[in-house]
């Protein structure tokens, strides 16, 4: 299987096209049971959405009035989804089925877990880790979460620490009072998994170094740090995200931001990854695609979805994945899609979409006057760039193909644009 490590050719490929953001539609477009049926006077859908949930759908456990609006377009007679629709979300400190049971609560209708894409869900498709020792680092479910992706093997970093308190030393409290025998009988680490922001930040920076500069042997100490270093495979790139409070929070990026900085001061080298998945990476929207197709099948509905509407809050995650998938899609046509880093996983299941538009919805990170904004500043310098390092810098991969108000403004425009009833 290929893995891709690196979107570097992004910069180079001709920006994308893009459509006025406000449209032909006559919206505002200013911003200061599980079933997928269709009405019987309706023909099978031919396109699909990609919903964020934070930002989109909720702040923080709080549903956007407007979500519900959106819900009930979405939704027939009957209750059921009369398109095909993922819920694609950055978040990984919860279960599939936990996130399942508490969107179906906000939003009033059956969501099931095969219809919720958490940030390390396409960790699935890498079974060549999934044997392996594995230190693993986040919050919430993780030891349940790391084998619902198939890793059978897997230490936590408090594990880690109980085997080894001495390594922990920040938190004056938190140290050992007395001098702990050394180990040699606690097996070596082959890998570390990323799956979310951690409680403390400090002590998962400390142990997950110990681990890459000992080879997965902390207990023990090397005069040269190994390079390439154990395989790291990482989720959720948000710097930042937005819950209750006014002003965005930090994400997983920001950790992953703290790690690279650390590594690459103490060694020298650059921290590298076997996959990054999640929001902005291609690996994540081909498979949210294969989960519409999969939806449609289901359904019986012969007519292949050829379009996706991918709706979120954030540019740098929601609206440059989804851009960057748009071009993926276009170069896939001319058998160049793996100049942007798509994986071989999909040569024997050809993408049948042509097509992913991105929607940006002024409900949560984005902000056209707030500190931040994709928009350029008044001195005509770039925004900063609040992507991962390994992400080049596009700022026409950030612009979206449209900008409205809330996800029920989306679902309008989009329903206009297909010729579907209101």
């Amino acid at each position: 299987m290929a893995v891709f490590r690196s979107f570097s050719a992004v910069g180079a490929v001709p920006r994308l096209w893009r459509r006025a953001a406000y449209g032909a539609v006559g919206l505002r477009g200013l911003c200061p049971g599980k079933g997928y049926a269709v009405g019987p006077a309706q023909s099978p859908p031919t396109f699909g959405f990609l919903l964020d949930i934070d930002g989109v759908l909720v702040r923080g456990h709080r549903v956007i009035p407007a979500a519900l609006d959106a819900f009930r377009r979405l939704l027939n007679a009957q209750g059921q989804l009369r398109v095909p629709l993922v819920f694609v979300t950055n978040a990984g400190n919860i279960s599939q089925d936990s996130k399942a049971q508490e969107l179906s609560a906000l939003l009033g209708f059956k969501v099931e877990p095969d219809q919720v894409i958490l940030s390390h869900s396409p960790m699935k498709l890498f079974p060549q880790y999934h044997g392996q020792r594995m230190l693993v680092s986040g919050q919430g479910p993780l030891v349940e979460n790391a084998r619902a992706l198939g890793f059978k093997n897997v230490v936590t970093v408090d594990e880690l620490r109980a085997a080894f308190p001495v390594l922990d030393m920040v938190d004056l409290q938190r140290r050992p009072k007395t001098t702990p025998l050394p180990r040699n009988d606690f097996p070596a680490i082959e890998g570390v998994l990323l799956l979310g922001e951690p409680v403390r930040w400090e002590t998962s920076l400390q142990l997950i170094m110990d681990v890459l500069l000992s080879d997965g042997n902390p207990g023990t100490g090397l005069a040269t740090a190994p390079y390439p270093h154990l395989p790291v495979l990482a989720s959720n790139m948000d710097l930042l995200w937005m819950a209750e409070a006014r002003m965005p929070r930090f994400g997983h990026g920001t950790f992953l931001l703290c790690l690279e900085t650390i590594y690459r001061k103490v060694t020298g080298r650059e921290l590298r990854y076997e996959g990054l998945m999640g929001k902005p990476s291609i690996l994540t929207y081909q498979y949210a695609e294969d989960l519409i197709r999969q939806q449609a099948e289901r359904r019986g509905w012969a007519a292949p979805i050829q379009k996706l509407y991918a709706v979120g809050d954030n540019p740098m995650s929601d609206v440059y994945g989804a851009n960057l998938f748009h071009q993926y899609l276009q170069m896939a046509q001319h058998d160049r899609a793996k100049e942007l880093g798509g994986s071989d996983l999909w040569k024997q299941r050809p993408s049948s979409a042509q097509s992913c538009a991105s929607i940006l919805v002024c409900t949560g990170v984005y902000s056209p006057k707030a500190l931040g904004s994709t928009e350029p500043a008044q001195d005509g310098k770039e925004p900063p760039f609040h992507g991962h390092r390994d992400f080049s810098f596009s700022p026409g991969l950030m612009e979206a193909s449209h900008i409205v108000n809330d996800v029920d403004e989306a679902v309008r425009l989009v329903f206009h644009q297909e010729g579907w009833a209101l």
